[in-house]
């Protein structure tokens, strides 16, 4: 790298890394730093959002700090006739603070219906894809305080039982590709967020899909602000979510015992045998049990339907029950024993 080139980078790095001067700022990248829990290279998601770029900052100023590795991706749905000119702008943006930030192109026929939902999952598997390809084990995540209310409140209005209901955190898992997803900002305000951005970069892309009332998500984000001036408390919302994950951490405990002491693998022939005591436990032991062997033995991404689960389990437990499927996975009785197989693996 050229003399002038390499002393306009570190002049760039320095106004970078000024900001954390602010200490509003300093706050905000301590919170970043103390939830990030890497010290390995990772990459970003980006999408020109307040909540993406102000993480892009963090990052940048993680990686300066810490002389660490980092990608940076942008992905492109081409859903809206401006979105591939709006990603070539943050893109813009993001190369003045020494950010390359990579765009992931969404190619092919485009839905007309469940159109979030089919765009969340495309946008993750580009993302992760990308890691994968550069060797990244780590994906940060731009999700905030106001998405887990969101997604709380999404979820109760679904039915979802306490697994459901506590499944957002700081950390999850995408296993298509064994990628650690990560959300730094998870206790941080969105209000916090869009300051940090205007700030540091005084610019950030306004989605109009966060305006439409035709998705779900926004019709939520409406009522959390109609209930905010109702008086809704925040913080006591997010301890009811906290006191839920605490439970749901008991429940892991005890249904992870009943596999231990009720189960066991034969590995040359592929097979899960459960003795009677499996189904002694509580019921929510148990479902969550066999959920886990089913989509364990049949290697699926998603596991079988809860509804599914439970009409197997009052099957099993019936005096008449011989044999079912479920999930990819074949389940049959044996005396006082019931035995689980991958269906292809049981037809050999």
């Amino acid at each position: 790298m050229k003399r002038k080139s390499l002393t306009a980078k570190k002049t760039t790095h320095r106004l970078i890394l000024n900001h954390l001067n602010n200490q509003k700022i300093l706050k905000i990248y301590n919170e970043f730093k103390k939830s990030l829990n890497t010290n390995k290279k990772f990459a970003v998601a980006i999408s020109g959002g307040p909540d993406s770029l102000s993480l892009a900052f963090l990052s940048k100023c993680f990686s300066l700090i810490n002389n660490i590795e980092i990608k940076y991706y942008l992905v492109d749905h081409k859903l809206r006739d401006s979105s591939t000119k709006e990603a070539i702008l943050v893109a813009l943006k993001l190369k003045k603070f020494d950010i390359d930030c990579k765009i992931l192109t969404w190619k092919g026929k485009k839905p007309s219906t469940n159109i979030q939902a089919l765009a969340r999952k495309k946008r993750y598997s580009l993302l992760t894809n990308a890691c994968k390809k550069d060797k990244i084990e780590k994906l940060l995540l731009g999700h905030h305080n106001d998405d887990l209310l969101e997604n709380f409140l999404i979820r109760l209005l679904r039915g979802s039982g306490l697994k459901g209901l506590t499944s957002f955190g700081k950390e999850s898992e995408y296993r298509k590709n064994d990628i650690q997803l990560l959300r730094p900002l998870i206790n941080l305000d969105k209000e916090e967020l869009i300051n940090l951005s205007k700030k540091v970069f005084n610019f950030f892309i306004n989605d109009p899909s966060n305006l439409n009332e035709y998705f779900k998500r926004v019709k939520i984000r409406k009522l959390m602000n109609n209930l905010k001036k109702e008086g809704l408390d925040k913080r006591k919302l997010e301890l009811t979510i906290n006191n839920l994950k605490d439970s749901n951490k008991s429940i892991n405990y005890y249904f992870k015992r009943n596999i231990d002491q009720n189960a066991k693998f034969f590995k040359d022939k592929n097979i899960f045998v459960l003795n009677k005591n499996f189904f002694k436990q509580p019921h929510e032991i148990v479902f969550r049990s066999l959920s886990f062997l089913i989509k364990n033995l049949s290697n699926k991404y998603y596991p079988a339907r809860g509804k599914s689960i439970k009409e197997l389990i009052l099957k099993i437990k019936s005096k008449s029950f011989k044999k079912s499927s479920l999930g990819g996975c074949l389940i049959e009785k044996t005396s006082e024993t019931i035995l689980i197989s991958r269906e292809n693996y049981s037809k050999r």
